[in-house]
């Protein structure tokens, strides 16, 4: 099977440790070129990776032997960027989160179904083992009825030149570190759910840095998210249930040598559960391969729509 040839838009942190050297590793893709805004950011990429430095996004973007982008650019610049390789007729694999608001999300979403091209957010945690061994447990019943589903995703203080404090690149915890507890949700609680309650508390900047949200479903589940940049670090979700509890402690972030610890609460008994070490960076660009090869973009749509629907919804309701 041909190979998908493929070009790295921006020269972001988590495509240098994580994401290219995951596309290096996968005999489907072919890395092609690197594109930064300097010459020397993506000469030095470049030169890591054994691939073409090229100057300028839009030159990336108009080159006829690559297929397929990935956007590790921050989600200020997502829109322009994205229609322009839609345009040009890429594939698209996004960082997260893809917009600034619902409308954003839509006007991409809706050039992906025009072009008949995948457009994925880069959520790589649902693509790691341990969440289809905790979606075992439940269905064989270890914790009973799910009650209720809660997430906390936060860290300390980043460098205070760090995009994330930046509001015109589409900084703050609710793009960002809530994303993340926010897909979580819809993961065990289904894509029904709507915002009821949110608070947002923001820097002098106007740059949201930690919050929290209330999500139910129409079965009338709920979901308690916090989040936050100023935290101490949580990373983590648990599912209650009428019977028991499990909880999955590096749920979002765990390295590809790290074996994620699962703990199951029942009356009176404790046992804990370690997923075996993967890599959900490997895993995502798999999953990305076979829509393509399927030709199978709107249940990502979808998802992408749902995500940026509650991201809003909290957004408006917080304001």
């Amino acid at each position: 099977m041909q190979k998908l040839t493929i070009g790295v838009l921006g020269c972001a942190n988590i495509a240098k440790k994580s994401v290219i050297p995951a596309i290096l590793s996968i005999p489907d893709f072919e890395l092609v070129a690197v594109a930064s805004r300097t010459a020397e950011k993506a000469q030095e990429f470049a030169h890591l990776f054994g691939c073409e430095a090229v100057e300028g996004y839009q030159k990336l973007i108009d080159r006829k032997d690559i297929d397929v982008i990935y956007m590790p650019l921050p989600t200020g610049l997502h829109e322009e960027w994205v229609l322009q390789a839609l345009e040009a007729g890429k594939h698209i694999l996004v960082e997260k989160s893809l917009a600034m608001n619902y409308s954003s999300a839509e006007k991409m979403v809706q050039k992906a179904t025009g072009k008949g091209l995948l457009i994925m957010e880069n959520f790589m945690f649902l693509y790691h083992n341990q969440h289809q061994i905790v979606k075992q447990l439940i269905t064989e019943d270890k914790i009973g009825k799910i009650r209720c589903f809660r997430s906390s995703f936060g860290f300390p203080p980043l460098p205070s030149d760090n995009f994330r404090y930046n509001k015109k690149l589409g900084g703050g915890a609710l793009l960002d570190a809530a994303a993340y507890t926010v897909r979580a949700s819809q993961l065990f609680l289904g894509n029904d759910l709507e915002v009821k309650a949110a608070s947002l508390s923001y820097n002098e900047n106007g740059v949201d840095i930690f919050g929290g949200a209330f999500l139910k479903n129409k079965n009338g589940l709920f979901s308690e998210v916090a989040f936050g940049f100023d935290n101490f670090y949580q990373c983590n979700y648990e599912i209650w249930g009428s019977k028991g509890k499990i909880t999955a402690h590096r749920a979002f972030t765990p390295a590809p040598d790290f074996k994620p610890l699962i703990i199951v609460e029942q009356q009176g008994e404790k046992f804990d559960i370690e997923v075996p070490a993967e890599n959900h960076f490997i895993n995502i660009l798999h999953e990305f391969v076979k829509n393509i090869r399927k030709q199978n973009y709107k249940p990502k749509y979808d998802e992408i729509l749902n995500q940026a629907k509650l991201i809003q919804e909290i957004r408006d309701i917080a304001n």
